[in-house]
């Protein structure tokens, strides 16, 4: 499995145990659910700026 696709995992896990202390205090579903997709927003973001490939080009001297 690529590095991409275990941050993804890591992250899902982290969002569904947030949600579900969010449902436990009381926290209303619309929020909970808006609340989950800026995070998995975010997580996408942040994977693919973490696991991109670097260029490797020469650099002139």
């Amino acid at each position: 499995m690529s590095s991409f696709g275990l941050y993804l995992i890591g992250f899902l896990i982290l969002i569904s145990g947030l949600a579900y202390a969010a449902y436990l205090i009381g926290a209303p579903p619309v929020w909970i659910g808006v609340g989950a997709i800026v995070l998995i927003g975010f997580g996408i973001i942040t994977g693919v700026a973490k696991t991109r490939r670097r260029d490797e080009t020469a650099t002139s001297e």
